[in-house]
């Protein structure tokens, strides 16, 4: 039986090594999906977000094992998160963020079988968390992006770099929503060696 991981497919993408920013072209690629605003540390509906979107991805997962004999590991949580101004996320400004949670599904996942595995899903959890859950393509093209070890709270000051001085510098502009990819599970890791990818889609100033 084949097997597939995200992080050995792409590791520029989700296995970067540590270092100063870098630009990267991200390909089109699948999601789970499930939006929400507010505070993720406080959130009942971000906390049901991350169970719903874990309990489809396993469920897909099953569904794709039976259907076309590949199993593929369950890729790292991500998060696009947006706010009316982007010094939000310098200022640590949790309750006017917007998010949109997320896990990359392969190639070969489809729509039916995503259908197939939220309603397998519903009947054995009954999460209400899964009626929200959509499976979308998303295509972010290029991007800044950088490895950033430690707590979340402790991102900001590379933001500001990012932000103020390494896109100016290099005549880059915002060109879609700031991306998380959390590659350490919170719940197991000390705060100072969370590995998080910080990613900002970046366009030509001008």
């Amino acid at each position: 039986m084949q097997s597939y991981d995200v992080k050995k497919a792409l590791p520029g993408l989700y296995a970067p090594k540590p270092g100063d920013f870098q630009v990267v072209d991200v390909p089109e690629m699948a999601f789970l999906m499930l939006d929400g605003h507010g505070d993720p540390n406080t959130s009942e509906a971000y906390r049901d977000a991350i169970e719903a979107l874990y309990t489809a991805s396993y469920a897909v997962r099953a569904v794709a094992k039976a259907q076309v004999e590949t199993v593929h590991t369950v890729g790292p949580l991500e998060g696009l998160w947006s706010a009316d101004d982007p010094a939000a996320f310098r200022a640590r400004d949790k309750a006017a963020w917007d998010w949109t949670m997320m896990i990359h599904q392969p190639d070969w996942i489809t729509v039916e079988m995503v259908d197939e595995a939220l309603a397998t899903a519903r009947k054995k959890k009954g999460l209400p968390a899964l009626d929200l859950v959509r499976f979308e393509r998303y295509d972010e093209g290029r991007g800044v992006q950088i490895l950033h070890v430690g707590s979340y709270d402790d991102e900001a000051p590379t933001l500001e770099r990012l932000h103020q001085e390494y896109m100016p510098t290099h005549g880059l502009d915002f060109n879609g929503r700031h991306h998380e990819v959390y590659l350490s599970d919170a719940r197991k890791t000390e705060p100072a060696k969370l590995r998080t990818v910080l990613r900002q889609p970046v366009r030509p100033r001008g």
